[in-house]
C-alpha cells in the first residue's frame, strides 16, 4: 500500500460516488470560477495525450476530452470509476483504468501531459513532492502537468476539524445518508507548492481565483 493511501478516504469517496458531482459543483458562489476552470483546463491540454490521476467520477475527464488527443483517466476506487464509465465519452479518445496515483505504472502510452483535479489537497504534506516525482517518472520528458484544487474560504469551505502533528488538516464530511467521515484535506500555500515542485519542474506558474488554484508545471 502506498504510504499516502488512507482507507478512510477511499471508503468515503466510494460511498459518495453517486452524490459527488451534485454536491461538490453545486455551490452558487463558485459557478463563475468553475466556468473559468472548465474553459482553462481543456485549453491547457489541447492536442495532448493526458494521464488523469485520481479522476473520480470523470467530471474533468469529460472536459479535458473535448480538446485532448487522448485521455487515460485513473482512480484506485472502483465505485467512482463505475460512475465515470457511465458518461458518454468517445471510447477511442478516453480510457478509464484502475491505478494507484503513487504507482500508475505503464497505464498511459506516450503521455506528454497529466492532470489532477482536487487530488493534491488529499495528499499528506510530506508526500506531495514525492508524488510529483512518481508522476515525472510516468510521463515523457518535458511533460506538461496541470493541478487544480481548492483554496480555503471561510463560510464556503467545510470547516477544518483538526490539525495533526505532521501539520496535515482534516475535515468532517457528511453524506446525504447522515453518515460522517473524517477526511484528509490540506490547503497548501503558494510557497509550499513552489517548494514541492522545484525538484521536478523546469518551470512552474500558479493561477489563483477566490476559490481555486491551478498549478501548471513543465517537468524536467
Amino acid at each position: 500500500m502506498s504510504p499516502n493511501r488512507t482507507p478512510q478516504l477511499e471508503a468515503y469517496y466510494a460511498k459518495r460516488a453517486r452524490e459527488y458531482e451534485s454536491q461538490v459543483y453545486a455551490k452558487a458562489e463558485r459557478q463563475d470560477e468553475l466556468a473559468w476552470a472548465r474553459d482553462r483546463v481543456p485549453r491547457l491540454f489541447a492536442g495532448r495525450r493526458v494521464l488523469e490521476v485520481a479522476c473520480g467520477t470523470g467530471y474533468w475527464t469529460r472536459e479535458i476530452a473535448r480538446r485532448a488527443a487522448h485521455v487515460t483517466a485513473c482512480d484506485i476506487n472502483e465505485p467512482v470509476l463505475e460512475v465515470a464509465r457511465e458518461k458518454r465519452l468517445p471510447p477511442r479518445r478516453v480510457r478509464f483504468a484502475k491505478a494507484d496515483a503513487f504507482a500508475p505504472g505503464p497505464v498511459c502510452d506516450r503521455c506528454d501531459a497529466a492532470f489532477a483535479g482536487f487530488w493534491w489537497s488529499h495528499l499528506r504534506r510530506a508526500e506531495a513532492s514525492r508524488w510529483l516525482g512518481v508522476l515525472r517518472e510516468a510521463l515523457a520528458p518535458g511533460a506538461l502537468v496541470g493541478i487544480l484544487d481548492n483554496r480555503y474560504v471561510e463560510g464556503s469551505s467545510t470547516p477544518l476539524s483538526r490539525r495533526d502533528a505532521a501539520g496535515d488538516t482534516w475535515q468532517v464530511r457528511t453524506l446525504l445518508s447522515g453518515e460522517t467521515h473524517e477526511v484528509l484535506k490540506n490547503f497548501p500555500t503558494p510557497a509550499e507548492l513552489a517548494e514541492a515542485a522545484r525538484p521536478h519542474a523546469r518551470e512552474a506558474w500558479l493561477e489563483e481565483t477566490a476559490y481555486y488554484w491551478l498549478l501548471v508545471l513543465r517537468l524536467k
